[in-house]
């Protein structure tokens, strides 16, 4: 089992398994035909609240991240998280439009898939 993280303006890869999408909006200047992928769960994306003050900052990560997880732990978004964890056992992909995905909820997901 493997959780990798990647864009979705990247090729697929064979070793990708299950390709989630988790990002609460579609990603501009892709068709919903054209991406690869197994399911799209937009509710596992932080608020728009919360992403609106993290602002890709990347200074601002660490509180992002502890926010993003008790965001996690609650309605809509505790239950897709849950529905991602049903891909976990598995490889899986996490696809995301965010340009530095090193600082950003997918980083977040994967890291909390992985233990």
């Amino acid at each position: 089992m493997s959780v990798q993280v990647r864009r979705v303006y990247d090729e697929a890869g064979a070793d990708d398994g299950a390709r989630v999408l988790i990002d609460g909006m579609w990603p501009r200047g892709i068709r919903k035909d054209a991406l690869d992928y197994t399911e799209w769960l937009r509710d596992v994306a932080p608020s728009k609240e919360l992403r609106s003050w993290f602002g890709h900052q990347s200074e601002r990560f660490s509180e992002f991240r502890e926010r993003y997880l008790a965001e996690l732990e609650h309605g809509e978004r505790a239950g897709a998280l849950r529905r991602l964890t049903e891909h976990a056992g598995k490889d899986l992909t996490l696809l995301t439009a965010t340009k530095d995905v090193d600082h950003s909820h997918a980083a977040v997901l994967a890291e909390l898939l992985r233990k």
